[in-house]
């Protein structure tokens, strides 16, 4: 049997909220975050990003966009009871959730008899009934698409790809629109003939191998819709982390401290809810723009922005020269066998 995966993703989720609380915002450009002048916007509604504003932008380049942008402090607390309210309502249809932030989550339908499509639709709405807020789905029988999907008919939209609609679906699917797939990938594909998934389906898995390495081997089982993860509800976490992926490669370290610091903040308001757990390293990821990577870590349990730029630096170092096309900032947890090994 097929499976029914739903992606819902909510728009503009903390931008919505200031505008949702504060109606004289409505039709204005609204950032959140960044007030401080050196910072960056965590994100910006759809007034704000007509200019060209988006999140993880240094707050002085979206002033420059946007003069009357209308920047508002970052509320988490808010943000975060706003979430739970949402994953209350995802808890009505299934038990098989799998949160990726407080803004967006998979959910694995497919012991419903309704379509997916139907169940999409009325999520959306008891969501809008309760919270305020709109969302946006994509419903489809795996997880890469189902995310693809829901980008779709943004905002307060949804797109179901069928299984029998995937063939099609994917030959005309830009490679823009795949996972991993950022500014350079593209300039690299397109230098091959590829704009998309049906011309990437025309090279074999050799070829692709040869000429584009690990990476071309994901994008063969890619550009065919092919995604074979299980919707994972996993409560006892490893990890925590947060990334910010560039539309255009960064080569500027300051600029990717301003980033660093409003993703710190991110993790260490998400470490607070899981009281139960304790750190045991710090950890900053890079990925180049080759798509090669590099992870920094250091043992300890206090998330100090000192410690954190101390890893981007070495990460940086390890580039050589190498612009930068992701960010991730993070803990590990302690888990059982490391605190056996403590006794």
């Amino acid at each position: 049997m097929a499976r029914k995966i739903i992606h819902i993703d909510m728009d503009c989720f903390y931008a919505a909220i200031e505008v949702r609380d504060d109606p004289s915002l409505e039709g204005k450009p609204v950032g959140v975050g960044g007030s401080s002048g050196r910072g960056v916007l965590t994100t910006a509604n759809y007034e704000a990003r007509k200019y060209g504003c988006r999140s993880a932008m240094p707050v002085f380049m979206a002033r420059q966009l946007c003069p009357k942008i209308i920047l508002t402090p970052v509320r988490f607390d808010v943000y975060r009871e706003a979430s739970e309210k949402i994953r209350g309502i995802f808890s009505r249809y299934s038990d098989l959730v799998q949160p990726l932030s407080l803004d967006e989550a998979y959910l694995d339908v497919s012991h419903r008899a309704e379509s997916g499509a139907a169940l999409a639709q009325e999520i959306r709405k008891r969501i809008f009934q309760e919270t305020g807020l709109t969302a946006s789905a994509g419903i489809a029988p795996n997880k890469m698409i189902a995310k693809v999907a829901s980008d779709w008919n943004k905002p307060n939209g949804q797109l179901e790809v069928r299984p029998e609609d995937v063939d099609g679906f994917m030959r005309g699917l830009r490679v823009a629109k795949l996972q991993g797939v950022g500014k350079r990938g593209q300039e690299t594909l397109s230098k091959m003939g590829i704009e998309t998934c049906g011309d990437l389906q025309g090279f074999s898995k050799i070829e692709l191998a040869e000429k584009l390495s690990r990476w071309g081997l994901e994008l063969f089982e890619r550009c065919r819709g092919r995604d074979e993860r299980e919707v994972s509800v996993d409560r006892t976490r490893k990890s925590l982390s947060k990334e910010r992926t560039f539309r255009e490669n960064i080569d500027d370290v300051d600029w990717l401290l301003n980033v660093l610091r409003q993703l710190r903040v991110e993790v260490a308001d998400a470490v607070k809810r899981k009281s139960g757990q304790e750190i045991k390293s710090r950890v900053l990821k890079l990925k180049f723009e080759d798509f090669t990577q590099t992870t920094a870590e250091k043992a300890g349990g206090a998330m100090d922005e000192a410690t954190y730029e101390e890893l981007l630096r070495l990460a940086w170092s390890r580039g050589e020269g190498k612009s930068v096309r992701l960010l991730g900032v993070g803990v590990k947890f302690a888990t059982e066998e490391d605190q056996m090994d403590l006794l």
